[in-house]
């Protein structure tokens, strides 16, 4: 049946939808939630049909007339249509993936052309989030052996464009578990690591429930959003990058897999590990470090649980062919002084310069993880060489100026820590009472800091004065709230106060 295209400029931001008027589906005998095929030239879409004027939730589409057939964004973008155009539909058949969603469901294994299929058709927007869904909740009820996790790393790298470097290049990675605020040591890694002259193409994402994500923080300096062809040249001139993962299509599968687990915080063990794994094979990692820190307010409070995925994430990168190193690290307290992208920006420019503004424990892991990263290249087989290597190289300042040549080349915006802006409500929080601190809570820190607006407001967030074990007097300042909204911030200010995240 042959319709005219009407462009409608709004984004599914996931599968691929088309719109029908009632009298075309009826003569058709589809329904909503049918699939058909659309045709435009050369180039032909997969989309999930809704109903224009059959349901209330979507009046808005009456534009969408009888001889019309509504296109999304998404669609318009891969097949070049305009007002008008004509284009061909046809009855197609249900994704092959939706009997591989049931056989998971049902807790039966999948076998790699199960995946392969499964992820192809996740690229191509086959899937509704719906269907997305049903495949993570079976993931999380019935489990991902060890084998389904590495069939799923290679589906989703296969499927999707990959950073490749000369062969037989040493190319290094790292990744951290996450849960604990202002952790930024991603920031002072890359710079030792490129320091050494071994490449580090990193990729980061952006914040989903913290008040910062390292792109967040990195993009307060320069821009994260680059291509691959850019990354590649940014690597080659500097030896590493610091660039949001978002931004190119490496490993898109399991960016659409990620957001239908966000509502739930539904990370299945078999699909945490294949997510990171497949970033890292993605740009082509030979050397991986994965950080998991331990502590309450962590993502991984126990010591058991942090043993046993260091044994999966082991197993899995022996399977991928690459060497890998895990670090179970302290998650007990925020690191460093900054919560939020402009203030976690600051805190690493500072510490980076060896300033008394920084942050001494945000330096000092900084350098141990990038000590193991040094170690696990081979390069050196020396643990107090190769600290002691790494250490010279940061004090003559001379990872600093690796920082900047970084920046510089991704269009480097601030290099000067004074430079940038903070919110403009700003306020102290100080200490009711006098005593040791013996807990700050991660948790609630990160909340503060999103309710006073980041990472969306990348001027908001808290400046921290204080660690666990250390001694406050009543009056003190414990953190400095900041924001631009007058109403987030004092919201914010309120929530600490009537549950402080200190604990004396």
């Amino acid at each position: 049946m042959k319709l005219h295209a009407k462009n409608i400029d709004v984004s599914t931001g996931g599968a691929q939808i088309v719109i029908l008027d009632l009298s075309d589906a009826r003569s058709m005998n589809i329904f909503s939630g049918d699939r058909v095929k659309v045709t435009f030239g050369s180039k032909e879409i997969s989309a999930i049909v809704e109903i224009a004027n059959a349901d209330k939730n979507i009046a808005n589409f009456k534009q969408v007339s009888k001889g019309k057939i509504g296109l999304f964004a998404e669609g318009v973008e891969f097949l070049k249509t305009k007002n008008g155009s004509n284009v061909e539909i046809s009855l197609e058949n249900k994704p092959k993936s939706i009997e591989i969603i049931r056989k998971k469901l049902e807790g039966k294994k999948l076998n790699y052309e199960d995946i392969d299929t499964l992820v192809k058709e996740i690229v191509t927007r086959k899937l509704s989030d719906v269907e997305l869904t049903y495949f993570v909740s079976g993931s999380y009820i019935n489990g991902l052996d060890m084998t389904e996790a590495v069939y799923l790393t290679k589906a989703i790298v296969n499927n999707d464009a990959k950073l490749t470097f000369p062969k037989g290049k040493i190319i290094m990675d790292k990744h951290c578990i996450g849960g604990v605020p202002g952790n930024r040591t991603t920031m002072i890694v890359v710079p030792i690591i490129a320091s050494l002259g071994l490449y580090i193409p990193k990729t980061s994402s952006r914040s989903i429930t913290s008040p910062a994500g390292t792109s967040d923080t990195v993009e307060v300096l320069a821009n994260v959003s680059l291509d691959a062809n850019k990354i590649k040249k940014v690597v080659e001139k500097t030896n590493g990058c610091l660039v949001w993962g978002g931004g190119v299509n490496l490993a898109s599968a399991d960016d659409k897999l990620i957001k239908v687990r966000h509502p739930l915080s539904l990370d299945p063990r078999g699909m945490l590990l294949a997510s990171i794994m497949a970033k890292k094979h993605s740009v082509s990692a030979t050397h991986v470090l994965i950080d998991i820190p331990v502590g309450k307010g962590a993502k991984i409070e126990d010591m058991k649980v942090a043993k046993e995925l260091k044994g999966q994430f082991e197993t899995i990168s022996k399977r991928l062919g690459m060497k890998c190193k895990v670090a179970i690290t302290d998650g007990s307290q925020p690191i460093g002084k900054g919560i939020g992208p402009a203030l976690e920006a600051r805190d690493v420019l500072y510490t980076l310069m060896n300033d008394p503004k920084g942050s001494p424990d945000l330096k000092e892991k900084g350098i141990t993880l990038a000590t193991e990263m040094y170690l696990l290249s081979g390069l050196i087989k020396d643990k107090k060489k190769a600290r002691k290597q790494i250490t010279e190289l940061y004090d003559s300042g001379i990872v600093l100026q690796k920082f900047k040549e970084i920046l510089k080349a991704q269009g480097g915006k601030i290099l000067d820590p004074e430079k940038i802006p903070l919110g403009s409500y700003k306020k102290d929080f100080v200490a009711t009472e006098s005593g040791t601190i013996h807990s700050i809570d991660n948790k609630k820190i990160s909340l503060i800091a999103r309710l006073a607006g980041a990472p969306s407001d990348k001027q908001a967030g808290m400046q921290l004065y204080c660690k666990v074990g250390q001694k406050i007097n009543k009056g003190e300042v414990l953190f400095t709230l900041y924001s631009n909204s007058k109403i987030k911030g004092e919201f914010a200010y309120s929530c600490a106060m009537n549950d402080s995240p200190f604990r004396f």
